[in-house]
């Protein structure tokens, strides 16, 4: 069996001064490739620069709504440059979130559309985030039929589920599949088309149970597999067979 953890950030300062002793221990637990998501300019650089170091790394570049402000046409020509790396097979993270609202929405919006482009133009995915604003982020992925994408760390009700899908995104499934508060999104998942799933940690960030509240790792990505195959009443191998062949699917410069 082998794994690809689609959503992680070995970029990030919790794992980064770490990142090789992560990435081992990942490779020893079946996790043989890790997509490393940019979240700013800064952290975008710090994937491409970690993909140059293994190839098992892969990186996407974005600015995440919390740095909408910080996304100006000094960035967007950065992440332009970026993304011609043959490493980067992504834009993201990228979205709207309205729960917290660290950038003013109308920034968030303009962030959003401009990476939206952006991926549009490269012919390139996106990783997106959404937060207390499925609403609006399906809508504006409504003006861009021509992307794909997945939906990372999918929070959503069923309803932006089905609309999701239909647009044809991918959902991102991470270690709230396991805790206990999580029935609405194990429900989603029982029913998500086994073609549209993809596995992520969020590391650092969202450790399954039973590591919830402690530093996450790629590491504990079969830990979601096994939720996932329990749900879907596959095998281990079974369901590893299928979640490749979807990161294939999605992420053409693999």
């Amino acid at each position: 069996m082998r794994w690809t953890d689609t959503h992680c950030h070995l970029n990030h300062p919790d794992l980064y001064a770490d990142w090789q002793g992560a990435l081992f221990r990942a490779q020893q637990s079946g996790v043989e490739r890790l997509i490393l998501i940019g979240y700013d300019l800064a952290s975008s650089r710090r994937a491409v620069e970690l993909t140059e170091q293994s190839d098992a790394l892969y990186a996407a570049v974005g600015v995440h709504p919390h740095d909408a402000l910080n996304c100006d046409a000094h960035a967007l020509d950065a992440l332009n440059t970026l993304a011609q790396h043959p490493r980067v097979i992504a834009i993201g993270e990228i979205g709207l979130d309205f729960y917290r609202d660290l950038s003013p929405r109308e920034a968030q919006y303009a962030a959003f559309h401009a990476q939206m482009q952006l991926a549009r133009s490269l012919g390139l995915p996106v990783v997106l985030h959404c937060r207390d604003a499925y609403d609006e982020l399906l809508e504006v992925l409504e003006a861009y039929p021509a992307v794909r994408g997945v939906l990372h760390c999918f929070s959503g009700a069923e309803s932006h589920a089905r609309r999701g899908l239909a647009l044809g995104y991918f959902l991102g499934i991470g270690g709230v599949i396991t805790f206990k508060s999580a029935e609405t999104l194990r429900a989603i998942v029982r029913q998500t088309p086994r073609e549209r799933l993809l596995l992520e940690t969020d590391a650092p960030y969202l450790a399954p149970h039973p590591y919830r509240g402690k530093r996450n790792e790629p590491a504990y990505l079969p830990l979601i597999a096994q939720q996932v195959a329990a749900l879907w009443e596959v095998s281990l191998e079974a369901l590893s067979e299928q979640t490749e062949a979807n990161v294939r699917r999605l992420f053409d410069r693999l």
